[in-house]
């Protein structure tokens, strides 16, 4: 219990925050409280939220060229403020129990079962993926294109398929009631 109001309190206290110097004073103690892992995770988050941030500054920056402000500010704002946030849930959820966490809503557990198992399922069909790639492959640099290639097809085909089925199975256990 004391964990979800710790995890709601900060994650709040993270949200509304406005200015860039308090957002990097907030960093700061995060990465000291994490000091042993702090450039192996800030890896992790960076690598997760590349995408998302770059396409949110881009637009932004274009969106600026048209208005006529300057983007510079708010775009250093977002991309921090997003850094910390995405940060510290990666932290928080490696030191609780990520199911425990959830345990006070029947609905939420059964979610977040389906997620983990499917997140697993995944993960391990993908590094069955590479290690069948790097024993059948001799020459990895040419080919690697391809496999990346059919690899996205094959995770985006199985996920509308499995997303048909877990459908079925929520609704089978209630959870879209019209």
């Amino acid at each position: 219990m004391i964990e979800r109001i710790v995890f709601i309190s900060v994650f709040f206290l993270f949200l509304y925050l406005k200015n860039i110097y308090v957002i990097l004073i907030f960093i700061g103690i995060i990465l000291l409280i994490d000091y042993k892992n702090a450039i192996k995770r800030s890896k992790k988050v960076i690598f997760s939220i590349f995408l998302f941030n770059f396409s949110v500054s881009i637009g932004y920056f274009l969106m600026s060229l048209f208005k006529n402000i300057k983007p510079w500010e708010y775009i250093i704002y977002i991309n921090l403020k997003v850094f910390l946030m995405t940060y510290f849930v990666f932290l928080f959820f490696e030191k609780i129990n990520v199911t425990k966490f959830f345990s006070f809503s029947k609905d939420l557990s059964y979610l977040m079962t389906m997620t983990l198992s499917q997140i697993f399922s995944y993960k391990k069909t993908f590094e069955d993926f590479k290690m069948a790639f790097k024993s059948r492959v001799i020459n990895i640099k040419n080919k690697e294109k391809t496999f990346i290639a059919n690899t996205f097809k094959f995770f985006f085909t199985k996920s509308l398929n499995d997303s048909k089925e877990r459908s079925l199975a929520m609704k089978a256990r209630g959870f879209f009631e019209n």
